[in-house]
């Protein structure tokens, strides 16, 4: 086999030099063929694999996470430019391979920390160890290629980004935000994105960042830009770990934190949860409506409910219990103390919180055994995912121009049925984590059409009567949120008062 460390002339030293696999890029290589191969989610696949390896450096989990999100956000770039040098596209075929020589390609065009011949290096061993011989050297003559070409200057990844896209996102995007905005939003960073954490009403927000910068000096953490519940961690880890976690906060992106506070659930009220999933956004309802008020949460996947019920569905055996609660999750680790008193003292109240009922329930079919008489409605409908692109680029290159029409009309169908189960003047607000137009502004318009209405109740587009929504719609009634204005995933809103 040719010598392949001297492609560039940087390294100065022969193949016996060449450095072998290296974890990050083995991790990353796995995430990626996993992603191909059985449709996973990178953003769990690399967690499980990163799990494995606890005693990773962070610069290193660091470089398996920018691989991993950055072959899947370029990739159709990165093809287009291997497609160059290579005469065949047999490489593709097996999803180790794959990883490694598109980790290559990215590295070369991307990563000016990482040496073109140790990109090119470890990118052939990895190739050569899937694929035998013959495909090792088939990365090395096609990466020192394009190492040569990268000579001239590297490309901008955002343009990579962009290209990358399929045809149809790029235009929905450019008719749903224009095409700055949609070009802005395809590449908008960072990727991977921070982890949200929602405080429960009533925590100190500036206490509880203290503590948690105490308890994770490497880590860092902020204020929220849109949730006054949300705190903005980077390089946490696991952030289960931390003090305060499923008492004084849980995690939850900030954005989704927005669509549950956009309710405007109040104490006293009844608040039904129709797509409640795990119930994140039921555990901010929750909360909300005391003292007094009750959550029920439903869903189409018994699964989830079980989950749901299994944190949500109990409430406390005694005040002492949940004091006792509340001062260990201040307590779990270094540097808590700056929090300690304001965990104690709301221990109470969340420990009291919880969802009353769970309904499994398939709306586009009936309401099932779901009550009527609520005062508000959420309903986080199914879409295409679009607005959560930065934080799985995957969704690209799964979704087709094909799936919109037929989303509308789901999210339709679960929004018109839910609305029967509110009170005559009660509200609703429809959301998704999706902006494009036909899943946001179109079918806003088709809920507030009366035509569309055969359930016996109207859905009339009214301003939001919460705070954080009534800033973010400017006092209208619906509201996007965008990676490159907000800082946070995706998402549409709009609100309605149901009319019987």
């Amino acid at each position: 086999m040719a010598d392949r460390t001297k492609g560039d002339g940087r390294d100065g030293g022969g193949a016996a030099q060449r450095p072998k696999e290296s974890a990050p890029r083995a991790i990353a290589a796995r995430v990626l063929a996993r992603v191909w191969a059985s449709d996973a989610f990178a953003s769990a696949a690399l967690d499980a694999e990163l799990r494995r390896a606890p005693a990773l450096d962070p610069r290193d989990v660091g470089l398996a996470t920018e691989l991993v999100y950055g072959v899947l956000r370029a990739q159709v770039a990165l093809e287009a430019r291997i497609a160059e040098f290579a005469a065949k596209s047999r490489w593709t075929t097996d999803p180790l391979v794959r990883a490694h020589v598109l980790m290559g390609a990215y590295s070369l065009c991307f990563l000016d920390r990482v040496p073109s011949f140790a990109a090119v290096s470890e990118a052939v061993d990895g190739a050569q160890a899937a694929g035998g011989p013959r495909v090792g050297a088939f990365a090395n003559a096609v990466l020192r290629r394009l190492a040569a070409a990268m000579e001239a200057g590297r490309p901008p990844l955002a343009g990579a980004v962009v290209a990358s896209a399929p045809g149809w996102l790029r235009g929905a995007l450019r008719r749903s935000l224009g095409r700055a905005a949609a070009e802005a939003f395809l590449s908008a960073g960072p990727v991977p994105p921070p982890t949200g954490l929602c405080l429960a009403p009533g925590e100190d927000r500036d206490a509880w960042i203290e503590a948690l910068r105490g308890a994770a000096p490497a880590a860092s953490f902020e204020p929220g830009r849109v949730s006054p519940t949300a705190i903005v961690a980077r390089g946490a880890g696991d952030v289960r770990r931390l003090p305060g976690f499923g008492a004084a906060w849980i995690g939850q992106e900030e954005g989704a934190q927005a669509l549950a506070l956009a309710l405007g659930a109040r104490p006293g009220e009844r608040v039904l949860d129709a797509c409640a999933g795990r119930g994140n956004k039921s555990w901010i309802l929750s909360r909300a409506v005391l003292p007094g008020g009750a959550v029920d949460a439903a869903d189409l996947y018994p699964a989830k409910l079980s989950q749901l019920r299994a944190t949500l569905s109990a409430p406390p055996a005694s005040s002492e219990g949940a004091e006792g609660a509340g001062e260990e999750g201040a307590g779990a680790g270094e540097g808590a103390e700056g929090a300690e008193g304001a965990a104690a003292r709301g221990g109470l109240e969340r420990a009291a919180a919880f969802v009353r009922e769970t309904y499994a329930v398939d709306w586009t079919v009936g309401a099932g055994d779901v009550p009527e008489g609520y005062d508000r409605v959420l309903v986080d409908a199914p879409c295409s995912g679009v607005g959560t692109l930065r934080r799985r680029p995957e969704i690209a290159l799964r979704r087709d121009a094909d799936d919109l029409p037929r989303l509308a009309d789901l999210q339709v169908a679960i929004a018109r049925r839910a609305a029967t189960r509110a009170r005559d003047g009660g509200r609703l607000v429809f959301a998704v984590c999706s902006v494009l137009r036909e899943e946001c502004e179109a079918v806003a318009a088709r809920l507030a059409d009366p035509a569309e209405d055969d359930l016996g109740v109207r859905l009339e587009p009214a301003p939001f009567d919460a705070e954080i929504a009534r800033e973010l719609a400017g006092g209208g009634d619906a509201f996007r949120l965008l990676p490159h204005v907000h800082g946070t995933d995706g998402y549409f809103a709009a609100m309605f008062i149901v009319r019987r």
